[in-house]
């Protein structure tokens, strides 16, 4: 891949798109052979936050028997054969009644890569509000009550954070609209923009198996790599080419995500914003030396692209990804 194609890789992948996965760079020894499977390997989630123009949330009372009359945002697991946007729209219509068009991805959370659950900022688009006498087992009723003055009992207070993260974005908008690419992908895995900033100059980490390409490091689902979290795949990947004791390595959050669910693809790439620098301040301004000959530092010398970057990096413009 030439650079004018990987600066056009970049630009896709900053615009929450990016091109398909058809391999990996890194993967632990447990990998699994075959694809990842919805309720065998891996459960996703989806979570929905509504906000109305008086500042209102809508909510659903549960109807399931451990948490039954408590309040939730609308919320389930994905089914076999969905995508993401079809699982969240299936769930506000059972829950509460009402048809939806998700706005854009608000967050990402996971208890290591066999569970994660996607939270999306969204606005009805039809349908009639679910009351009691709709009750079901999907849940009791749903209601808008105002953000600030929530009913009781919450199912858990989980719920919170992501309600104000919502009100946040619509006050001002800290990333842009990030919605589900439908590509194909056999594991949960992560493509890398990993970065090192210079004074004057920004450097990607570049993968040269086959063509040159950002790199994907897949997710273990082993019981430490559960334990670790999704960032394990990320320092694997990492140690492989950098002597990671002198470096302060952080990944800042989401720029995108690609699941499609159908003809079994359950997989998941997760496209993530991460920084590479030195402890040690004086170290240098040229980023440190890469072993071996499957990764290269690529300078970004597009000016607009340098932009994007810097500014993204700066004002931490991603989807944040949570434990």
């Amino acid at each position: 891949m030439a650079a004018e194609e990987l600066a056009g890789a970049l630009a896709a992948v900053l615009g929450g798109r990016g091109p398909r996965v058809r391999g990996w760079d890194s993967a632990p020894a447990e990998a699994p052979a075959a694809a990842v499977r919805l309720r065998r390997d891996v459960c996703y989630v989806v979570l929905a936050v509504f906000l109305s123009e008086q500042d209102e949330v809508l909510l659903i009372q549960e109807a399931k028997r451990e948490c039954r009359g408590s309040w939730y945002l609308p919320a389930g697991r994905m089914e076999p054969g969905e995508t993401i946007v079809e699982a969240l729209q299936r769930e506000v219509r059972e829950e509460a009644g009402l048809q939806c068009e998700p706005l854009t991805l608000l967050s990402v959370e996971e208890r290591g890569p066999s569970w994660i659950r996607f939270a999306f900022l969204a606005r009805p688009t039809g349908g009639v509000l679910k009351t009691l006498k709709e009750a079901d087992a999907e849940s009791l009723q749903a209601g808008w009550y105002p953000r600030t003055s929530l009913p009781t009992p919450l199912r858990a207070p989980d719920i919170l954070p992501l309600v104000e993260l919502a009100a946040q974005y619509g006050r001002r908008a800290r990333h842009p609209v990030v919605l589900p690419q439908e590509l194909p992908c056999s594991l949960v895995c992560q493509r890398l923009v990993a970065t090192f900033t210079g004074v004057q100059a920004v450097w990607v980490l570049v993968g040269t198996v086959g063509v040159p390409h950002l790199p994907v490091t897949a997710c273990g689902l082993t019981p430490t790599e559960q334990r670790g979290g999704i960032r394990v795949a990320v320092l694997r990947l990492l140690r492989e080419c950098l002597a990671l004791h002198h470096l302060a390595v952080e990944t800042k959050g989401l720029l995108g995500l690609q699941h499609l669910g159908r003809d079994r693809s359950d997989g998941v790439c997760l496209n993530v914003l991460v920084t590479v620098a030195f402890r040690n301040p004086d170290a240098g301004d040229e980023p440190p030396k890469v072993r071996g000959e499957n990764f290269f530092w690529w300078k970004v010398m597009e000016e607009d692209l340098q932009s994007q970057l810097l500014q993204r990096l700066r004002e931490s413009s991603v989807i944040p990804v949570n434990r």
